[in-house]
């Protein structure tokens, strides 16, 4: 009796150790995906607000800065759901913030402003963060249009919005560097950096001929063009007369024949 007693007593307490090791083997799953989904809406939260920050180096249209007013605040009342009290308060305090901002320009009637009035930043640092603004933007928009919170002309005119800024970017780039190539007499180089500047230009110029943008740099190049041309002639014109020099000392120098 007493051998049966102990043996209910032991199952029963292993019963109760396997009880306990599946349910914190629960929760530690549980507390797992929490921490990464809590991660994951992290992230989501501050790569948008990132790029809300820097929106004043490109001028985004209502609609654009809707879709990332709605993802943040997409976000943000996902990660009150994985999160402590402490951080649920202070997500629910933003989400109140957010939903009057994005009330505020829902009622708004501001349109964006064109690209020609963007000056591409002389400043490296400032260039870096713009080019990378553009491209988080682009990724944004495309995965927001991807899970159909966007409108597709929206979609399509805000992308090539970006897309055409990009090319200005690259563009201005081509320019410079053909010009420090100029100034190095690196005549080939430059050349090459321009014949590809006024092609980018050209394809540009035929879906918007009233661009300004285009027509001052495609002006730009062609000059610039003419000047390395001018001076690639002179440097030619130059070599043969440096040559006869090298070659008077050649014969002047060279051995004496015996007869």
């Amino acid at each position: 009796m007493v051998f049966t007693i102990a043996l209910i007593v032991i199952s029963a307490l292993l019963l109760l150790i396997i009880g306990i090791n599946i349910y914190q083997q629960h929760k530690e799953r549980i507390d797992s995906e929490r921490r990464l989904q809590l991660q994951k809406q992290r992230s989501l939260i501050d790569e948008t607000e990132s790029v809300l920050d820097n929106v004043a180096l490109f001028p985004c249209s209502k609609d654009v800065v809707l879709v990332l007013y709605k993802r943040l605040a997409e976000a943000l009342e996902v990660a009150v759901s994985f999160s402590n009290a402490q951080q649920q308060q202070d997500y629910q305090r933003r989400l109140i913030d957010l939903s009057s901002q994005i009330e505020q320009l829902q009622n708004s009637s501001n349109k964006a402003a064109s690209i020609d009035t963007v000056q591409i930043p002389d400043n490296d640092k400032q260039l870096i963060m713009l080019v990378q603004l553009l491209k988080k933007l682009k990724a944004i928009l495309r995965a927001e249009h991807t899970k159909g919170k966007i409108d597709p002309t929206i979609f399509t005119n805000e992308e090539n919005r970006i897309n055409n800024m990009q090319l200005r970017i690259n563009v201005d780039a081509m320019l410079t560097r053909a010009k420090s190539a100029k100034n190095m007499k690196q005549y080939g180089s430059a050349k090459q950096l321009l014949h590809k500047a006024l092609s980018t230009l050209n394809a540009i110029k035929i879906k918007n001929p009233e661009d300004r943008f285009v027509s001052k740099k495609l002006e730009e190049s062609k000059i610039l063009l003419d000047e390395i041309n001018g001076q690639s002639e002179q440097e030619e014109v130059k070599a043969p007369s440096k040559k006869k020099d090298n070659d008077d000392l050649d014969m002047l120098f060279q051995p004496k024949k015996k007869w």
